[in-house]
Parts: C-alpha cells; sequence; structure tokens
C-alpha cells in the first residue's frame, strides 16, 4: 500500500514562503476547513477571517501555511514557523522539473527562463551546470527566499 506524502519546510515567514512555492509549483492555498470559497475568492483572506473568528491570537496567525496541487497528483507543501535560521545546506532540495525531455540550449534556455522568473519572485541564483551528455543534462541551483536550495531541471 502506498502511502501520501507531504513535505514540510521549517522557515521564518510561512505565509510568504507558501506563497512564493505557490507560484513556482503552479499550486494553491487551500479553503479553512468546512468553508466553501466562491469562486475567485481570496484564500488567504479566508483563513485570516477563519483565524480572527476561532480566536487564534494575532501573533500566531502566521505560524502555519500550506499549498497544495489543484490536480492532487503532487504531494501537500506545509510551512512551519520556527525560532532558528538555516544555517548548513539542505540534505533534501526539490527539483522542479520545468524542462523534462528538452536537450541541449533548448533545454538550458527552458531553465534560464524560470530561472529569470523565480528571481523576480525572490529566489536566488546559486549556479548554473551546463550538460555534461551523457549523464547530466545540465540544471540550474536556485535558493528560495529563506535560504532554501532546490534545482531546475
Amino acid at each position: 500500500m502506498s502511502r501520501q506524502m507531504q513535505i514540510t519546510f521549517d522557515c521564518h515567514d510561512p505565509r510568504a514562503l507558501s506563497i512564493f512555492w505557490r507560484e513556482v509549483l503552479g499550486y494553491v492555498h487551500p479553503a479553512p476547513p468546512g468553508v466553501e470559497l466562491p469562486e475567485g475568492a481570496d484564500p488567504l483572506a479566508a483563513w485570516d477571517e477563519f483565524l480572527a473568528r476561532i480566536g487564534v491570537p494575532e501573533e500566531e496567525r502566521n505560524a502555519r501555511s500550506a499549498i497544495e496541487d489543484p490536480e492532487e497528483r503532487g504531494p501537500r507543501i506545509f510551512f512551519q514557523r520556527v525560532p532558528e535560521g538555516k544555517e548548513v545546506k539542505n540534505r533534501v532540495h526539490l527539483d522542479v522539473r520545468v524542462a523534462p525531455g528538452l536537450q541541449g540550449e533548448e533545454r538550458m534556455a527552458a531553465l534560464q527562463a524560470e530561472c529569470d522568473r523565480l528571481v523576480a519572485l525572490g529566489a536566488k541564483r546559486i549556479r548554473r551546470h551546463d550538460p555534461r551528455p551523457p549523464l547530466d543534462a545540465g540544471h540550474i541551483v536556485m535558493a528560495d527566499p529563506e535560504g532554501n536550495e532546490f534545482c531546475l531541471d
């Protein structure tokens, strides 16, 4: 029997980091429990109202956030506030697959275009690895706004 998986990020600003990764992955913020969102409604505003209504103190309302794949294929991603900062390289990282099947300059151009889009959202480009056939098709190493490394693949 297979299991569902959730990826959890420890971070300082769960809301901001969840917005960044929502844009990277094309995910969505789910509605609060028991809340039906009308078409076009802002789920983050609904969360603000929900947390206020159930009495969560304002300073605790950004303690966690989550995003989900709207097609229900990818894992849920959860963000939780922690007091400590990131100090060392990730032992696990995400590979964002933006150029599957592409090769050579076409692949690297697609990766660079996505890199440019993500830098505009707050990511940092760390380094580019050009293709080295036959085993390495090329990729770009990046960091999200809180310094978590990931690759564009």
